[in-house]
């Protein structure tokens, strides 16, 4: 093409072309079909200039040649990728429009693939002045209806121009004229010109549309999160403001819902990202199947979603999270595995909470925390759980520099074998005993570890302070098998194994002194890559227990494959036994089995006599609980060993 036809001025004629004089010589024929073709030209190019869609340009471009150029008929002809290489009419203009939708041809090289169209695609070469009633390439019975079409229309001749954009041939405009002879050099010359305009205004209808597309995928991709398709925090909070000042106009209330997947950074973690994408996409569709059809939910965080509901009050607040959490009741399969879609929901009121966007959220954040799977997993907020939530902020950040700097302290709980009465080994448990708030309580240091992510870390710390300790024992001449609990992303660490490995190797700890304890439910979240793990610590040669056994999922046939030593009987069954029979059941039962299996069997939550008696009846091999001692420091354990022996 021509350089000049780059911009809107080029494409239009030149002023001393817009009226051609004949030259000598020229039929009045002649020239009045290139007197058309100038008039063609022109008018296209006012086309270009005005098009704003590509659909718009080929139907408005036949348009011209057929009315302004005085040609019978016009056609644009697409040519598809498919097997058999079939050409789309995009447009056609001319007697009988529909017409053009019956024409089934191909532009492959075959004889039905022989019209000027498929031709000039085929080639990239313009096929000029076909004879529709007496050219050979027409004259087979795969044409007769193309002769019957420009006989019943009126038409003689055709011509047919590739549409070259990017350097590829995208399809061909084909026209046909009255006259057998049309189509002579000057003519072909502005028609192929038209051609070339038609490509490029092709080519730059679809830059465009392609930047079109980028700045709705950019605006989208700044308003909607990519995973759930749902809108994200920016657009939620524009969302939120709006609502509340709407609320504020018509003297209304609404509720914030602020929420959290259970568990979803540990199957992260475990399973691998995909399948958490996969769990929250799915628990989304869950969710948005259940709620009202004017409520507004959007992704917020990697876990958490909100939920804003106009025109609600605090019962129907409560009323939807509880359908929300029973709609994600039934657990959701991911990959092979089902997995518990909970989540944890917080509820924050306008104006009776806050009245101010940010405000809102934090308090419905706040409540979250308080949010118990016992109690619904929902909970409205009060007045003071803001406060409590930037305590618990400031305690994550707090762990965070407790553990880097060695902070935090092991307590030891003693195991007794119940035959001899012997100590025989002790559990290690972490404790944190903050500068201003003293000691922490147990499940609150779980639950920040767990929401500040740092269990790795975490178990890094026990496990070199723990062979830190057993190695001074062993030293003193008094070792003691220590028992190490690791949670299931400890499992999952690819670097678990040989930390442990190295940690041996440095303080030279005799593999017979350390014992790991491992949940059931860890074990099963991920049941293949458990059992490597297992199975890489076994080679180590140390003891491996299945603790808080009977709470979780475990099939016989799954436990027999474990190579494991021990089971270790959840404190929920053994503590009330003297007194409930159906624990007693099962604390028999488990005793029966683990001893069938070759395993050994320790009983946690002993606390009275009664329980201790029973489990020798039974014959337990370790009892572990408060009737033999709470946990202690190191230092205070060495004293009550000697007190023991």
């Amino acid at each position: 093409m021509d350089l000049e036809h780059t911009t809107g001025a080029g494409l239009m004629p030149h002023p001393a072309d817009t009226h051609p004089t004949p030259e000598a010589g020229q039929s009045a024929a002649g020239f009045a079909r290139v007197k058309r073709a100038y008039k063609t030209l022109s008018a296209g190019n006012r086309t270009l200039l005005r098009a704003s869609a590509e659909d718009e340009l080929l139907r408005q471009m036949c348009q011209v040649i057929v009315e302004a150029g005085g040609y019978r008929l016009a056609s644009v002809g697409y040519a598809e990728a498919d097997e058999d290489k079939s050409i789309r009419w995009a447009a056609y203009v001319g007697p009988e429009r529909d017409a053009a939708g019956t024409w089934h041809l191909t532009w492959a090289d075959t004889e039905l693939g022989q019209s000027a169209s498929a031709v000039a695609i085929r080639t990239g070469e313009p096929v000029i002045g076909r004879k529709i009633l007496t050219d050979p390439a027409y004259a087979g019975p795969s044409f007769a209806h193309l002769r019957e079409d420009a006989a019943r229309k009126g038409y003689l001749a055709t011509a047919a121009f590739p549409l070259r954009v990017d350097g590829k041939v995208l399809g061909a405009l084909s026209m046909a004229a009255e006259e057998a002879d049309a189509f002579d050099t000057e003519e072909v010359a502005l028609l192929g010109e038209l051609a070339d305009d038609l490509a490029y205004g092709i080519a730059n209808l679809r830059v465009q549309a392609r930047h079109r597309e980028a700045q709705a995928t950019i605006a989208h991709l700044a308003y909607y999160d990519s995973l759930t398709g749902l809108p994200n925090r920016t657009l939620f909070l524009e969302q939120l403001d709006a609502a509340i000042q709407t609320a504020k106009r018509e003297h209304q209330s609404l509720a914030l819902l602020h929420m959290h997947v259970s568990r979803y950074h540990e199957i992260n973690k475990v399973l691998g990202y995909r399948a958490g994408d996969e769990l929250l996409r799915k628990i989304c569709r869950r969710l948005k199947a259940a709620l009202p059809d004017d409520a507004v939910i959007a992704r917020v965080g990697d876990a958490e979603l909100a939920l804003l509901l106009p025109r609600s009050s605090a019962e129907y607040a409560t009323e939807v999270a509880s359908r929300l959490n029973k709609a994600l009741y039934e657990p959701l399969k991911v990959g092979s595995l089902m997995l518990d879609a909970r989540v944890l929901i917080g509820m924050a009121m306008f104006p009776g909470h806050a009245s101010a966007a940010d405000s809102l959220i934090r308090r419905a954040n706040a409540a979250m925390y308080q949010a118990k799977p016992a109690r619904g997993g929902y909970a409205m907020y009060v007045s003071g759980q803001e406060q409590e939530s930037v305590r618990r902020m400031a305690l994550m950040a707090d762990l965070q520099r407790a553990i880097r700097h060695d902070e935090l302290s092991l307590y030891y709980q003693p195991k007794v074998d119940m035959a001899s009465r012997r100590l025989c080994g002790a559990e290690v448990l972490v404790r944190w005993e903050h500068p201003q708030h003293g000691m922490v309580a147990t499940q609150e240091l779980i639950l920040l570890v767990e929401q500040a992510g740092l269990i790795t870390r975490l178990t890094t710390w026990i496990l070199e302070a723990a062979f830190r300790q057993c190695h001074t024992w062993q030293s003193a001449g008094a070792g003691q098998e220590l028992a190490i609990n690791l949670s299931a992303l400890d499992l999952y660490d690819s670097g678990l194994v040989d930390r442990i490995e190295g940690l041996i190797s440095t303080w030279g700890i005799a593999p017979g002194l350390v014992q790991f304890e491992l949940t059931e439910s860890a074990l099963m979240a991920d049941p293949v890559g458990a059992m490597e793990t297992l199975d890489r610590l076994k080679r180590l040669d140390v003891d491996l227990f299945v603790d808080d056994y009977g709470t979780g999922y475990s099939s016989l046939s799954y436990l027999q494959k474990l190579p494991v030593d021990g089971l270790k009987i959840d404190r929920s069954f053994v503590t009330p036994m003297a007194a409930n029979g159906d624990s007693a059941t099962i604390v028999t039962s488990t005793i029966e089995l683990g001893h069938n299996l070759g395993l050994k069997v320790v009983a946690e939550g002993v606390e009275s006599e009664a329980v201790w008696e029973r489990l020798a009846l039974l014959g337990c091999d370790i009892a572990q609980g408060y009737l033999i001692s709470r946990p202690m420091p190191a230092q205070q354990f060495q004293d009550w060993q000697q007190a023991w022996r």
